[in-house]
């Protein structure tokens, strides 16, 4: 699991191993994204939750650029543009048809 955070690029900072309830409890970030936080029993349990959480980081960002391809694939045409531009034509070149 570590090998595959190196390959991203991605360093993982561990924190020093608490006790609570005679039990350790790891903790432990990505350093690039300190909001992707795990914890757990175990060093297993914080990269697992580790690697959840950046995989959903990654899924959600896929939907946020999609997003966005979609409002730029949706300009307005030429001619709608010249309807919006108060109805104004301009002087002094052609613009292409959107045939």
């Amino acid at each position: 699991m570590e090998r595959w955070f190196e390959e991203a690029q991605l360093q993982v900072i561990e924190l020093p191993i608490e006790w609570q309830e005679n039990r350790p409890v790891y903790r432990a970030f990505i350093r690039e994204l300190p909001t992707i936080q795990g914890e757990g029993t175990s060093r297993q349990a914080v990269y697992r939750q580790l690697a959840e959480a950046y995989a959903a980081y990654l899924a959600q960002l896929r939907e946020v650029n999609e997003a966005q391809e979609e409002m730029t694939s949706s300009l307005l045409s030429t001619e709608e543009l010249l309807r919006y531009y108060d109805g104004e034509t301009f002087d002094g070149f052609d613009l292409p048809s959107d045939e």
